[in-house]
C-alpha cells in the first residue's frame, strides 16, 4: 500500500490528534445512498430504496466542517449509484489533501474513467469488497458475473501505479477457510488486502458467526499465516495491523467485543442527512456533542468489530504508532491524476 506523503500525513496526523483530545471524531463514513445493485448475504442494504430527501454535496461540505474529520469514507448501499458521485467525493475536501478519503464500492459499476476521475476529486483509496476468491463471489452478493468483472478491472487499475485499491474481506462462517488464498489474489492482481468480521446485528443472521472450537482453530490458523505474511510483506499489501488481525479474531472466540466508541471515535452521516453512531444504530442527531453525552457515554452494545471500528478502537499511543508506521511517509506528493505515483 503506498504510503501518504509527507505534508498530507502531517495534517491527517495532526487533525486526528486535535479531534481526539476535542472530543469529535477521527473519521466519519458518509452513506451517500441506501440502495445497492447487489443484495448480500451479509448486508441489510441490498436493493433500492426510496431517498426522497438524499444527502447532497452541500450537506458533506457542511458537515465535514462542522466535525474536521481526519479520514472519511464514502459509502452507501453502494456509491456508484449516485449520478452525482465525483460531485459529493469533491465537497467533502478542504486544503492540503484532508481529509484522507476512502471510497468503498463493490465496483460492479466502477470503470477506469470513473476511477481517475473520482481520483482527480479526491479519493485516496478505493476499498473493493471481496468475499471470496473466485465466482463464488457472485452467488455470495447475488450479482453475476461481478467478479469477472473484478478479475478484468483491477489489475488493470493496479497498473497505473497508483496503489490505491484495497480488498476488504468481511470474514463470514462462509469464507474463513480462504482468507489466504484471498491474500493470493490480491497479490495477483497487485492490489491490497485488509480483512473485518461479520455482524449479524445488521440481518440478526447469526448462521454466518464462527462460533465451533474447530472453526476457530482454523481461523487462528487462518489469521497466524496472514500475520507471518504481513512481516515478509515489503510492498505493505496486508493493511491490517497485527493487533487488528488478532482482536478480529477475539472478537469471534469472544463473542464480541466492547467498549465500542462509535458517536466519538468514529460515527456515520446518514443517506437523509443525519449524525448517526454506526451505521447499526438507528438513533439519529444534529449534534455530535449531544450523541457522545447520549450515546457513546453509555454504549454497551459489543456485537461488531467492523472495518472502522477495528482501526480506531485503540488508545492514543497506538494509533498513532500504528498508523505512522504503516501508512505514512516523508515523500513528497504527486499530482493525483498524474504519472506513477512515488
Amino acid at each position: 500500500m503506498k504510503r501518504t506523503p509527507f505534508v498530507e500525513s502531517c495534517l491527517v496526523i495532526g487533525q486526528c490528534a486535535v479531534n481526539w483530545f476535542a472530543r469529535r471524531p477521527l473519521a466519519v463514513s458518509f452513506e451517500v445512498t441506501n440502495s445497492c445493485n447487489c443484495n448480500c448475504r451479509h448486508c441489510d442494504h441490498g436493493g433500492p430504496a426510496a431517498e426522497p430527501d438524499r444527502v447532497g454535496p452541500d450537506d458533506i461540505r457542511r458537515w465535514t466542517k462542522v466535525l474536521h474529520p481526519g479520514g472519511i469514507q464514502i459509502s452507501g448501499g453502494e456509491p456508484l449509484l449516485r449520478e452525482d458521485i465525483i460531485e459529493c467525493v469533491r465537497a467533502a475536501q478542504r486544503f492540503g489533501g484532508l481529509p484522507y478519503t476512502v471510497f468503498v464500492t463493490n465496483a460492479s459499476l466502477l470503470t477506469e474513467e470513473k476511477y481517475l476521475a473520482l481520483r482527480e476529486a479526491g479519493a485516496d483509496q478505493f476499498s473493493v469488497s471481496l468475499d471470496f476468491p473466485d465466482e463464488r463471489h457472485d452467488d455470495f452478493r447475488r450479482h453475476p458475473g461481478l467478479f469477472a468483472h473484478l478479475d478484468e478491472l483491477l489489475p488493470r487499475l493496479a497498473a497505473l501505479g497508483f496503489d490505491d485499491i484495497v480488498l476488504n474481506t468481511a470474514v463470514t462462517r462462509e469464507n474463513y477457510k480462504h482468507i489466504n488464498d484471498i491474500v493470493d489474489l490480491a497479490s495477483a492482481w497487485g492490489v491490497n488486502v485488509s480483512f473485518s468480521a461479520y455482524s449479524p446485528r445488521r440481518t440478526g443472521d447469526t448462521s454466518y458467526m464462527i462460533t465451533e472450537p474447530e472453526e476457530l482453530a482454523e481461523l487462528r490458523r487462518q489469521f497466524g499465516a496472514v500475520i507471518e505474511r504481513k512481516g515478509d510483506d515489503p510492498q505493505g499489501r496486508i493493511v491490517n495491523s497485527c493487533t487488528t488481525l488478532k482482536e478480529t479474531y477475539e472478537y469471534f472466540e469472544n463473542g464480541g467485543t466492547p467498549g465500542c466508541t462509535a458517536g466519538l471515535r468514529f460515527l456515520v452521516v446518514t443517506a437523509d442527512g443525519y449524525l448517526q453512531p454506526c451505521s447499526m444504530h438507528f438513533c439519529k442527531y444534529l449534534d455530535q456533542r449531544k450523541m457522545a453525552e447520549e450515546f457513546t457515554a453509555g454504549n454497551e452494545c459489543d456485537e461488531c468489530y467492523v472495518a472502522i471500528r477495528s482501526y480506531l478502537d485503540k488508545g492514543f499511543w497506538q494509533l498513532l504508532r500504528e498508523n505512522v508506521v504503516d501508512h505514512f511517509s516523508f515523500r513528497l506528493r504527486r499530482d493525483r491524476a498524474g504519472a506513477r505515483a512515488d
